[in-house]
């Protein structure tokens, strides 16, 4: 080989180990802040978890009037619905919806219950599950351990997503919205599995005076067939 041969040699060998050296060190970089934006994902998920865990925390009961506006997934309104919620740890709701057609959600600390008084059938339900399946029963319940079942991000402090990890819950997303620099709920928003969007606003938040334990108890009339899934 000719002087001149062996100087191409030498730079194209030094030139494709230089490039290889690059990559390397390129990928590491990547590499490095892949993970960085994994750690810093992660911490903001735990940030917003345990903020919204204790903000929910200095709630111990409330009730409220509300009107639901149910949106499907291509933002067509179908149904404007109004009545009243009752909460109060731990684990009892009381949710009642009187305005188009009237229903009725208790919550008496170990059953679910929910009313349809038009075709005169209430359902009963083991609270435990419901608890897993129904993000918006986290508002009754001090268990850390439901939050395990829980992902949480903020756009800021007044602002909460909380978002189920099972993947064949028929809830996806709770969305949480507090007036500004308070613990007090202003409205809350549901996205299901269909797309099907439900935002409640809240008006006459009572956070002071504790509901009566009357709302939390359910009798089934006479005249009410029972379906019992417990």
């Amino acid at each position: 080989m000719n002087l001149s041969l062996k100087k191409t040699a030498v730079i194209s060998l030094c030139t494709a180990v230089l490039a290889t050296n690059v990559s390397s060190s390129a990928f590491a970089v990547q590499t490095n802040q892949a993970a960085d934006a994994v750690n810093l994902l992660s911490n903001h998920i735990t940030n917003a978890k345990s903020a919204l865990m204790a903000k929910l925390a200095t709630i111990k009961y409330f009730s409220a009037d509300f009107t639901q506006q149910i949106l499907d997934a291509d933002g067509n309104e179908l149904l404007n619905a109004s009545g009243t919620l009752a909460v109060k740890k731990p684990n009892l709701v009381h949710w009642n919806t009187a305005e188009p057609d009237e229903s009725l959600i208790v919550s008496d600390g170990q059953t679910l219950w929910y009313l349809n008084p038009f075709i005169e059938q209430v359902s009963a339900f083991r609270l435990d599950k419901a608890l897993l399946n129904t993000p918006i029963l986290l508002l009754t319940s001090n268990d850390p351990e439901l939050w395990q079942h829980y992902s949480v991000s903020s756009m800021n402090e007044n602002n909460f997503l909380i978002h189920t990890n099972n993947n064949n819950s028929q809830v996806k997303t709770l969305e949480l919205r507090f007036k500004k620099n308070t613990d007090k709920l202003d409205s809350f928003t549901i996205l299901d599995a269909t797309g099907q969007l439900s935002i409640f606003k809240l008006s006459k938040l009572d956070q002071d005076v504790p509901p009566d334990n009357a709302l939390f108890k359910f009798i089934i009339s006479e005249g009410i067939e029972l379906d019992d899934q417990r």
